[in-house]
């Protein structure tokens, strides 16, 4: 696909925004007729700029109000071990994201628990039986200012 042109850049904030907004609004907000925003739509989709829309969840409501960033540093720098430390957290709930970092630590963790009870248990239970991990530091969040996660 080509550079994304300011329309495109509209369409795609508007998007961020209410993935749920009908073409006809959408056009209509971005000053385009129904038909010429439906084509850029599909082609940011075909393209991959778009590479899908989701459900903004509020975790708080399912009783999951704690909020942390957790860095893990690996005792062991190697594929093997990264690659063993992402099967581990792949399928853990409490884990809503990990990323792969570069600085002192290997991994940045987004976890969502009940209460900072639930977070110990998880701290110990599930992040301390990985053998990989040699050090968890943890970020509690105590407010979202700004969250553009979809």
């Amino acid at each position: 696909m080509k550079a994304v042109d300011a329309k495109s850049e509209e369409i795609l904030r508007v998007l961020s925004a209410d993935g749920r907004i009908s073409n006809i609004d959408l056009a209509a907000r971005v000053n385009l007729s129904p038909s010429a925003c439906l084509r850029r739509v599909q082609e940011l989709e075909r393209s991959g700029v778009i590479g899908g829309y989701r459900a903004v969840i509020d975790r708080s409501k399912l009783g999951q109000a704690f909020t942390a960033y957790v860095g893990i540093g690996l005792a062991d720098h190697s594929k093997a071990a990264q690659d063993a430390f992402e099967r581990a957290v792949a399928h853990v709930r409490e884990v809503r994201e990990c990323h792969n970092v570069t600085g002192l630590i290997e991994y940045l963790l987004r976890v969502e628990v009940a209460d900072i009870a639930a977070y110990k248990r998880f701290h110990a239970d599930v992040l301390g039986a990985i053998p990989q991990v040699r050090s968890i530091t943890t970020y509690v969040v105590m407010g979202s200012p700004k969250d553009e996660r979809a």
